[in-house]
């Protein structure tokens, strides 16, 4: 097969129309996505013997919050951190949750500009900016998670090896024994590829008008 035919058979691939179920899917996706901005992306659950009950961080799109009354446990977190010379974690510090909310909201019009028009490719290019974007923002938090614990203060009253907190898993940093797993909102963006990817299954076979 010569690459003329390659490029054919490509083309008459991304033209195949959307069907009735995959434009269903593709609002279902769209839905799922602006619901998961309510929801914590991510939870990180600290454990210590004074801290039997433990303190929990929880990371959104667009903020982070912490456990207990009124956010209590961010600021336990953040005197607990002072001690070991890690800076103050802050929300001004990752970038990411200026611009993340701003990217969602593109990859929602993507999806109805693919369910309106209706076409493999626009099916296509939506998929490859998700991927993309996902696997961005997951390198981009591991980074700012690597950087809070190897910048350590050398000075501190305690001094401990240089940690990367986990993504997921769990983790004994110090006294303290780190839980970090995915929450409802990472589960809903997850769902929301999932039913992108269905939406191309259920048109690959679609005829080419």
């Amino acid at each position: 097969m010569n690459i003329s035919e390659l490029l054919r058979r490509e083309f008459r691939f991304l033209s195949r129309p959307l069907n009735l179920r995959s434009r269903l899917l593709l609002l279902a996706a769209a839905i799922t996505i602006a619901v998961s901005l309510f929801f914590p992306l991510w939870r990180m659950h600290l454990v210590a013997p004074q801290y039997s009950d433990g303190l929990d961080l929880y990371i959104y799109t667009y903020k982070i919050v912490g456990g207990g009354l009124n956010g209590q446990h961010l600021n336990e977190i953040n005197g607990l951190n002072h001690y070991i010379g890690m800076k103050p974690i802050q929300q001004a510090d990752f970038l990411e949750m200026r611009w993340m909310p701003f990217v969602f909201g593109l990859i929602i019009l993507m999806i109805l500009r693919s369910i309106v028009f209706g076409s493999m490719g626009n099916l296509v290019d939506l998929f490859a900016v998700y991927c993309y974007f996902g696997i961005f923002s997951i390198a981009s938090f591991w980074y700012r998670l690597y950087t809070y614990g190897h910048n350590l203060d050398p000075h501190a009253p305690v001094r401990i090896k240089p940690f990367t907190p986990l993504l997921i898993g769990v983790k004994q940093i110090a006294n303290f024994r780190e839980y970090s797993f995915p929450q409802l909102g990472a589960i809903l963006l997850c769902a929301s590829v999932l039913m992108i990817m269905l939406a191309g299954w259920f048109s690959r076979k679609e005829p080419f008008a």
